[in-house]
């Protein structure tokens, strides 16, 4: 898992409030990317179940679920990590976001790690046809704006 795409961005609450924005308010700062759907039919609206072996989902308006990814760690307050593929994922392509919350005074640095890149090929449609740089710096374009949104709402 070396292709992978960080970012990071204070925001003013502690580790234990931006991890609670993070997983159960995702639905006030998440927003979509055009390019880069969960399914040919989205968007729909993302929910974690908490908990390690819990899921990210997208409820779709047709009122489907998509697994997005199962919960790998869930530690409230200082890590998350999940696991995120698209719909045309083949069952070998996986990759997986860590976020960590790390108090910086009286705000936290919540640092998102998105890795595993190397197992999607640059000709799958969710590149679109970007080269690999590319497509990271896209990608980490979208999780920079995406932790401008959490840090709006906390």
């Amino acid at each position: 898992m070396s292709s992978k795409i960080i970012v990071a961005l204070r925001v003013p609450a502690s580790p234990a409030r931006a991890f609670q924005a993070f997983t159960e308010e995702i639905a006030l700062w998440w927003r979509p990317h055009p390019v880069f759907p969960f399914t040919p039919r989205s968007p729909g609206s993302l929910a974690f179940e908490p908990g390690t072996g819990g899921r990210l989902t997208e409820t779709l308006p047709n009122g489907k679920v998509f697994e997005i990814g199962r919960i790998r760690a869930w530690e409230p307050g200082e890590r998350l990590v999940f696991g995120w593929r698209q719909a045309t994922f083949a069952p070998d392509q996986d990759t997986e976001v860590e976020v960590r919350f790390e108090a910086v005074g009286e705000e936290t640095r919540v640092t998102v790690e998105h890795r595993g890149w190397d197992s999607v090929p640059q000709e799958h449609v969710v590149r679109h046809g970007f080269p690999n740089a590319l497509f990271l710096r896209r990608h980490g374009e979208w999780w920079q704006a995406l932790l401008g949104s959490l840090k709006r709402s906390v």
